[in-house]
């Protein structure tokens, strides 16, 4: 039995993993805000060229059955789209002059 949470193939996003692979929109948003932008940067570095390798591989298996890999790396991949606007654009992981403002969402896109 591995310990990996990601399928073999993408066992070079590996050291993201723990950090990244979160369950819950609102949490991937929360490790938004409590990251530096150079951390999201490394991880989007690393993560971006894989992720049409990794939809691939995800478009193998039915979406509301994924084995425990795979869901990590949808979670993942679910995490570089939360990173990509402050990586691309903003360059801060807050929103650009969104002051105290913020936006609960209460119900979560599955899986």
């Amino acid at each position: 039995m591995s310990d990996r949470m990601l399928p073999e193939e993408f066992a070079d996003c590996e050291p993201f993993a723990e950090k990244w692979c979160i369950a819950t929109e609102a949490a991937r948003y929360a490790e938004r805000l409590n990251s530096t932008v150079a951390e999201m940067q490394v991880f989007y570095d690393a993560m971006y060229p894989r992720v049409r390798d990794a939809m691939a591989h995800l478009d193998k298996f039915s979406l509301h059955e994924l084995p425990e890999q795979e869901l990590n790396l949808l979670r993942l991949v679910y995490s570089l789209i939360m990173v990509s606007l402050p990586v691309e654009v903003w360059q801060q992981p807050k929103v650009i002059d969104s002051g105290t403002a913020y936006f609960d969402r209460y119900l979560e896109p599955t899986p």
